[in-house]
């Protein structure tokens, strides 16, 4: 068996030529879960697998990262086989974030007599959810304001960081054992993002060693990382993970 993170984008909000920020886990080929569903997302996931997405994780609610979900949610209402199939787990202090920022607006159709999450199975979720027998780790993290944006680990295999400042005191817990973390970095960190100098300054040579930076602000910001020694990833790239270990003692 074999897991796999493909990025399907890699820019920050205003890099459109890399695509907006989102990874698959993969597992013998098969994609199991898709992070974060931005603009373009849905075009690259179905260009990568000829399907929609069967499961979703949102960090945060930024357009950015879930701008693909009304087109999805316009997919799958109108696909009986499909309609209210679609996991999506979120952790629960995001509900009413996302319910704000594209499930209340009135009308989601035309016709009227529907709600926006019936095209969907919401999975509400706060230190961590189980999909497909695996226990992932859900953690805050720092980007805007305090309560609103959150990483996703899963024990021995990944960290996914979503946007973030440096979180070493977590990264300290959940990317203890050898895990690929993906990080936020850009060539300049600013008050909401980490910068190349941030993560040089505020983790160690190990962890760094296991660093691929993504949500970077162009194609010539990678180049330049990359020359300052980083690890980035590129769209479209899936990179091999370690196999999943058991759940920690204290997760769910």
């Amino acid at each position: 068996m074999s897991w796999q993170l493909r990025f399907l984008g890699t820019g920050a909000a205003h890099a459109v030529e890399l695509g907006s920020s989102s990874v698959v886990l993969e597992h013998d080929g098969r994609p199991r879960l898709l992070i974060d569903c931005g603009p373009d997302t849905l075009d690259r996931y179905q260009a990568a697998y000829g399907a929609l997405p069967e499961a979703i994780y949102v960090t945060h609610v930024h357009l950015d990262h879930v701008g693909g979900l009304e087109r999805l949610f316009i997919r799958l209402w109108f696909d009986q086989a499909l309609r209210g199939r679609c996991k999506l787990f979120l952790h629960a202090s995001l509900v009413p974030w996302l319910q704000g920022r594209i499930a209340d607006y009135p009308g989601v159709l035309a016709e009227g007599g529907v709600n926006w999450w019936e095209a969907f199975r919401l999975v509400p979720c706060h230190r961590g959810f189980w999909h497909e027998g695996q226990w992932f780790d859900v953690f805050a993290t720092r980007h805007h304001r305090a309560g609103t944006s959150y990483g996703l680990a899963l024990h021995g295999s990944f960290v996914y960081t979503g946007d973030t400042r440096p979180i070493p005191e977590t990264l300290a817990v959940v990317a203890a054992h050898g895990e690929l973390v993906a990080h936020d970095c850009g060539l300049v960190g600013n008050p909401s993002h980490s910068g190349a100098d941030d993560l040089a300054r505020e983790y160690d040579t190990d962890l760094r060693a296991r660093m691929v930076a993504y949500h970077y602000g162009s194609q010539d910001d990678g180049r330049k990382l990359e020359a300052l020694g980083w690890r980035i990833a590129h769209p479209g790239e899936s990179l091999a993970l370690p196999d999943p270990l058991p759940p920690r003692t204290d997760a769910g």
